[in-house]
């Protein structure tokens, strides 16, 4: 498998995991296309930090949640080289909401961004990537946890995980590979926001390891399953935490 002549697609990576998934690709050889929602400066860093190391990559602004801009981020991105041979969903947002009446609009904004939004990834993944290519979703260790509050966060990955054991039946026969990876509590801004030292440090002792995961080692383990390694790994859920869950 020779990434120097193949084209990745990340969602959500103009920051956070999702950005470390796109320079790792960018590292192994991967044309990289930078999906973002909103933040264009913030994918725009994403891209020059590629360039300087010697990779390439174009950003692209889609919506996940919309059928319409989905649908263009696809065209657009598969025009960039011709092909596309991997995808990796990792776009998604985390309020936290108790399982309350007033819960219910978080519920649905959650709903819509993170499960819709993986179907419409997946499904036009599906379509579009090359026979032999990879598909790879980012859930959630969490879901092991049930802590308060996660109740809509939870919902929507255990529905993303779902999806790609599905998908990867409905795929037979064209030898793609679908997978989520499933990352533990990881130091981004999104971990970060809304919490004391006091609550990171307690979230810090609850794996075995006791500390909290980077990027770079969510990164690594969706570039395993984007490369050559990765060939025989199918419908599988990748839980990377540290022994968290």
């Amino acid at each position: 498998m020779n990434n120097a002549t193949k084209t990745a697609l990340v969602t959500g990576a103009s920051r956070g995991i999702g950005r470390a998934i796109a320079q790792r690709l960018a590292k192994d050889g991967f044309t990289v296309i930078v999906n973002y929602a909103g933040n264009a400066a913030s994918a725009e860093e994403t891209i020059q930090e590629i360039i300087a190391q010697g990779g390439h990559a174009v950003a692209i602004q889609a919506d996940v949640a919309s059928e319409a801009d989905v649908s263009r981020l696809f065209l657009q991105a598969k025009a960039i080289t011709g092909q596309l041979d991997v995808v990796v969903h990792s776009a998604g947002i985390m309020p936290m909401a108790k399982i309350t009446p007033a819960g219910l609009a978080d519920f649905d904004k959650v709903i819509h961004t993170n499960l819709r939004g993986a179907f419409l990834v997946l499904a036009h993944a599906g379509e579009a990537v090359s026979d032999n290519g990879r598909i790879i979703a980012l859930s959630t260790s969490v879901i092991a946890k049930s802590f308060p509050a996660y109740g809509p966060y939870i919902a929507s990955k255990a529905g993303v995980e779902g999806l790609v054991h599905v998908l990867a039946n409905e795929l037979r026969g064209r030898n793609i590979t679908v997978n989520a990876v499933a990352p533990g509590p990881t130091g981004t801004d999104l971990f970060f926001n809304g919490k004391s030292d006091e609550q990171i440090a307690a979230i810090a002792k609850l794996a075995p390891l006791e500390r909290i995961g980077t990027p770079d080692e969510i990164a690594n383990v969706v570039a395993t399953l984007a490369g050559p390694d990765g060939s025989w790994i199918n419908s599988q859920v990748i839980r990377v935490n540290g022994g968290f869950a």
